[in-house]
């Protein structure tokens, strides 16, 4: 009888290994194969006037493509109204209060506590590459080799407050075959256009055609400012059509989930840095054309109050990737997803000037809580040569500004509470909280809010250190105003 060759125990035994570990290997590459990429298109300083959002002025076609063939969310807000503090947030899947990652710009860069990890280290630790092209802007220390595969070759170098330049992203080439987490970082509202000013050289959208909303003077430079937004709307427009096309050539599209979303909104005075709706509400599409049925199951265009944060768990929830504890987003395509009643944005130090504010958006109103109500809301600081806060300036000397726009500059009368109906009043123009019709809402945002900080244990409510402020003041050449800095006049 001729012995099979199976038949000794020693030789089976090593077949059978070998037999588990192809069919290991094949379950493994099966399972590279069916989890998606994720593509995070981060725009900086750049409202939601797009078509797919309802402006007759925008020219947005790929952004409104995205939209139409995936998901709109009508109500996402950031966590807070400028990039660092927002970037922070996302980065982490929590609250920038929560770790004190809050004041923008951080000037100690402390590492993030032992159990709070980046979003792109949970991606590496799942086998993705992950790269960002190329801001990050985080207000703490972490070592961008751990967070970025160090294999991803960048088109630019590595830094802090870079973009993608143009709309060459043949680089993107690289990423065939590879599972990858990538963030591109594109100008959105700080594209200057060929002749390096702060807009663009020309609009395709005329200065007569724009609304100026009634908390801005109606004035040329306004107009301006307006219209060149819409241009600069236009160019990230392109360079997401640019992106899209260069997805297809390589073979990516099919299996890459794109997040599309600003930092904050506009560069117009009262949006950037500022907690109303122009300065927090941003688009937000998700598109993932081979996964349609499972992203849409909640409806194609979304009105869900929508923090940033919950990007951050979304992204991980469709890479099936288990959400840390400790982050605080919610996954907005999970089976189990629960609506959120409140979203909560934060304003603290920005760049020099200190200030503390709170905001608590409902379905329905805007409650917002001013700390420091011994200066004004606009105070001087890094965009003060900007021609729309000289505008207003000078206007206001002139007694030309509306007591709307004038009481911005107002220091003695700065109110603590401030409660808007954002279906009767979109601008956020009358204050509600000393109507004896609303007490029981102003109450309601009240609660809401002192209950979240005190579950987040709102790092805000700590005042900053003085070696901090000591590195303000110098960065700022002792341009600081704040009494906060009075301490260092007699050093």
């Amino acid at each position: 009888m001729i012995p099979l060759p199976f038949s000794h125990p020693l030789r089976f035994s090593f077949v059978l290994i070998l037999l588990a570990a192809a069919l290991l290997s094949l379950s493994a590459d099966n399972t590279q194969a069916d989890r998606p990429n994720l593509l995070w298109i981060y725009v900086d300083d750049m409202s939601d006037w797009m078509g797919c959002y309802g402006d007759p002025l925008a020219e947005t076609p790929h952004i409104d493509s995205l939209a139409e063939e995936g998901v709109l969310f009508t109500r996402a807000y950031m966590p807070a109204p400028v990039c660092s503090t927002t970037r922070s947030a996302l980065i982490t899947g929590t609250m920038q209060t929560t770790h004190g990652l809050h004041q923008h710009r951080t000037m100690i860069k402390k590492p993030l506590p032992d159990d709070v990890v980046t979003v792109p280290e949970l991606f590496r630790d799942a086998g993705y590459l992950t790269f960002n092209e190329a801001k990050d802007d985080y207000n703490f220390q972490r070592d961008r080799d751990t967070m970025y595969s160090p294999e991803f070759k960048r088109p630019t170098r590595k830094q802090v407050n870079s973009h993608m330049i143009g709309r060459d992203v043949s680089w993107l080439k690289q990423l065939q075959g590879k599972s990858f987490f990538g963030q591109i970082q594109l100008k959105g509202g700080k594209f200057e256009g060929e002749t390096g000013s702060k807009y663009p050289a020309a609009s395709r959208v005329a200065e007569a055609q724009v609304n100026v909303p009634p908390q801005y003077p109606d004035h040329p430079v306004f107009r301006n400012a307006i219209a060149r937004h819409y241009e600069q709307i236009a160019e990230t427009d392109a360079q997401v059509g640019a992106i899209i096309s260069a997805l297809k050539e390589y073979g990516l599209w099919d299996n890459t989930a794109v997040f599309f979303f600003t930092d904050h909104g506009s560069p117009l005075p009262r949006a950037k840095q500022f907690l109303y709706e122009d300065g927090t509400k941003i688009p937000l599409v998700v598109h993932w054309p081979a996964g349609t049925d499972s992203i849409t199951r909640h409806g194609n265009s979304r009105s869900d109050l929508v923090s940033g944060i919950d990007i951050t768990a979304s992204s991980l929830g469709l890479a099936g990737i288990e959400i840390p504890e400790f982050m605080e987003g919610r996954d907005l395509f999970a089976d189990d997803f629960t609506p959120r009643q409140y979203v909560i944005s934060a304003r603290d130090r920005m760049g020099n000037a200190i200030d503390r504010i709170r905001t608590v958006r409902s379905p329905r109103f805007r409650y917002i809580r001013n700390y420091k109500t011994d200066r004004a809301l606009y105070q001087p600081q890094y965009r003060e040569n900007y021609p729309t806060f000289v505008t207003l300036r000078k206007l206001l000397a002139a007694e030309k500004l509306s007591k709307l726009q004038a009481s911005y500059y107002d220091v003695e009368h700065r109110p603590e509470d401030e409660l808007y109906d954002l279906t009767t009043d979109p601008h956020q123009t009358i204050n509600l909280a000393d109507n004896p019709d609303y007490q029981s809402v102003l109450q309601e945002h009240r609660q809401q809010l002192q209950q979240w900080q005190d579950a987040t244990d709102d790092k805000g409510r700590y005042p900053e250190s003085r070696e901090s402020l000591r590195l303000v003041y110098k960065s700022s050449a002792g341009k600081c105003v704040n009494p906060e800095y009075d301490f260092l006049k007699t050093e």
